[in-house]
């Protein structure tokens, strides 16, 4: 039976040598932990170990002043701990947030004593975890001793959060507000990267991200979608607004339906009191919630995680930069492979392309002593600022060249003239991908069809080469001979090459893509360019033959119109086949007009004055 606390008793519940567990983010039971360092220092207390993941809060316990009493080995670094396993006065275990549960329950890390924070109990005898299932629970279990600080302000929550008092050996009774998570500061990087992470996003789709900027930013871009769901490790206010607002009603799940599923929360105030009894959240351990074969029982999966830094090859660095560890593996590789093998998932990883110190996180090759969290093999979209990088299927050249696309253009020459010394890439990949000027704040733009399909409008990109040859080869005999004034037989991949790596602040290409999970596919390319020593440009389009009488021509015509009024060019011309009626009707809808063509009496040159 659970029996009041006294400072004297420790003793009674630790014992030197002891491996003490301590409870996790906002429910670390800081008072609790408070009573016990006050007794560390009699000679009763020696060789503790004191495991933790992350906790929100003061850590006392990594005073220096307690080293010859106790050693942190924690499981997840915050900011102390990181400072501590610097410092060498703590040590950093890696394991993946599933696995921990059963690192305490078959004894590879055998947990003597438990410190938590609970509920106090009801009526019927049960404390709730509250906040915090995640490890918590398989440390209760498997201690020898649970001690809990019964905490009035902890919110009772759903789920698998229950506690019998007779599990808890010892307790005190202090009330104590849990701490707060500050909202992260948006800039417009930021926000740039959640606005390329929600066009990866579909209507019913489901959710899981974790801490910082860029879910932030994910989670405000994506409240025009419709019936999502979440099922994630970390629960936060964003998640909090679009369940608010109707945007979450996890209505499309396949497991819990109707139920928001997370294993902690972390955040405000606020979000606190949303959880408080709330049976539309329901919380439960982490072995369950980032188990990746359930995760990948939801149809439509989205993983968002973030890195430090993403070689060419696609391999992901997130819990350490160079020797110096920073965080941990956490559940990043649990929802990317669950969401891998989920029908329509997408794991994505987002980052920033530079540091605050303008350093590329697109890196040729991985800093000396980082370490690989998520395999190049694991690894669908890479997003940055810049863009969409798709490498699922794609080879060690392809991935380059996607990634080199979304690095930031400052260090865009260095990653070829790197990669070309590995032979990744042919002789004729002279040029590093130039951003396309002048192409809206935005350069990718999710658009729906008449058909009630999602199309993506963007410029094309040097990492095409493959997809505009399947492109070309799509084409009938008479878009060919409409086209080319002939009917070419083969598009080479040098050819191809040269026709996506072009100028594009001087000339401009853009197409109107199709993505089916990670493969792109060419629906529609409008393109000029600019004819020498003049303010005049050169027209094309061509548009796949089962996409026609979509809208694409249109609105390929308009993006570049006004991209060309942006460049202060003076006219468009283009030639148009006489037989050619759908372009020319398009043309002069749009004001062109029509000149005869003397030098080929067969076609006509129309042009608009801008």
């Amino acid at each position: 039976m659970a029996q009041l606390l006294q400072p004297k008793e420790w003793k009674k519940f630790v014992k030197p040598g002891d491996r003490i567990f301590i409870g996790s983010g906002p429910g670390c039971p800081h008072a609790l932990v408070r009573s016990l360092l006050d007794r560390v220092h009699s000679k009763h207390f020696f060789d503790l170990e004191l495991v933790h993941i992350l906790t929100l809060g003061e850590t006392p316990w990594l005073d220096p002043g307690y080293q010859d009493a106790l050693r942190v080995n924690a499981l997840f670094l915050g900011e102390e701990t990181r400072k501590a396993v610097h410092r060498g006065d703590a040590d950093y275990t890696p394991c993946f947030l599933s696995e921990i549960p059963a690192l305490f329950s078959k004894g590879v890390l055998p947990i003597d004593v438990a410190l938590v924070q609970l509920s106090p109990p009801d009526e019927t005898g049960y404390c709730s975890l509250g906040v915090t299932v995640d490890i918590v629970r398989a440390a209760i279990e498997s201690a020898r001793y649970v001690i809990a600080q019964f905490n009035p302000l902890m919110p009772r929550t759903f789920g698998n959060t229950r506690i019998a008092l007779e599990e808890v050996d010892a307790y005190l009774e202090i009330p104590a507000p849990l701490p707060e998570l500050p909202s992260a500061k948006m800039n417009k990087e930021t926000e740039r990267i959640g606005q390329h992470v929600a066009m990866l996003v579909e209507d019913g789709a489901t959710l899981q991200m974790g801490i910082g900027k860029i879910p932030d930013a994910v989670l405000m871009a994506l409240r025009h979608h419709k019936h999502l769901g979440v099922h994630t490790e970390m629960f936060s206010d964003g998640l909090m607004a679009l369940m608010q607002e109707g945007v979450v009603d996890n209505s499309r799940k396949a497991l819990h339906t109707g139920k928001t599923v997370t294993s902690f929360c972390m955040g405000s105030q606020a979000l606190y009191d949303f959880v408080r009894d709330n049976p539309l959240v329901e919380f439960y351990t982490s072995d369950y919630v980032n188990n990746p074969n359930i995760i990948a029982q939801h149809d439509q999966m989205i993983a968002i995680n973030s890195a430090l830094e993403v070689d060419l090859t696609g391999q992901v660095v997130s819990d350490s930069i160079g020797h110096r560890f920073y965080s941990g593996i956490g559940g990043q590789v649990d929802f990317i492979r669950g969401a891998a093998k989920s029908r329509g998932g997408r794991p994505i990883i987002a980052l920033p392309s530079v540091t605050k110190q303008g350093k590329s996180r697109i890196v040729p090759f991985i800093t000396e002593g980082s370490g690989v969290v998520t395999s190049r093999g694991d690894v669908h979209y890479v997003v940055t600022e810049y863009g969409i990088a798709t490498l699922r299927g794609r080879s060690i050249r392809e991935r380059a060249l996607e990634l080199i696309q979304v690095a930031h253009p400052d260090h865009r020459k260095m990653l070829l003239q790197q990669v070309r010394k590995s032979f990744w890439v042919p002789s004729y990949q002279q040029s590093a991908p130039a951003p396309a000027k002048d192409v809206e704040d935005l350069p990718v733009e999710k658009i729906r069809a008449k058909d009630e399909n999602t199309y993506f409008l963007r410029p094309l990109q040097p990492s095409d080469e493959r997809r505009l040859q399947e492109f070309f080869y799509s084409h009938d005999q008479e878009t060919l001979l409409l086209r080319y004034h002939y009917v070419p037989t083969r598009l080479s991949r040098e050819r191809a090459y040269a026709l996506v790596n072009i100028e594009q602040d001087r000339d401009l290409a853009l197409c109107i893509t199709t993505r089916q999970g990670p493969r792109e596919e060419l629906q529609a390319v409008g393109r000029y360019y600019l004819l020498p020593k003049s303010k005049t440009a050169e027209l094309a389009l061509v548009v796949r033959e089962d996409k026609r009488n979509m809208g694409f021509g249109k609105l390929l015509l308009k993006r570049i119109i006004q991209v060309a009024r942006k460049r202060a060019l003076t006219s468009l011309l283009a030639v148009v086949q006489g037989g050619n009626q759908r372009m020319r009707t398009l043309l002069e809808k749009a004001g062109f007009v029509a000149q005869p063509n003397s030098e080929d009496p067969a076609s006509v040159t129309l042009s608009l004055t801008l």
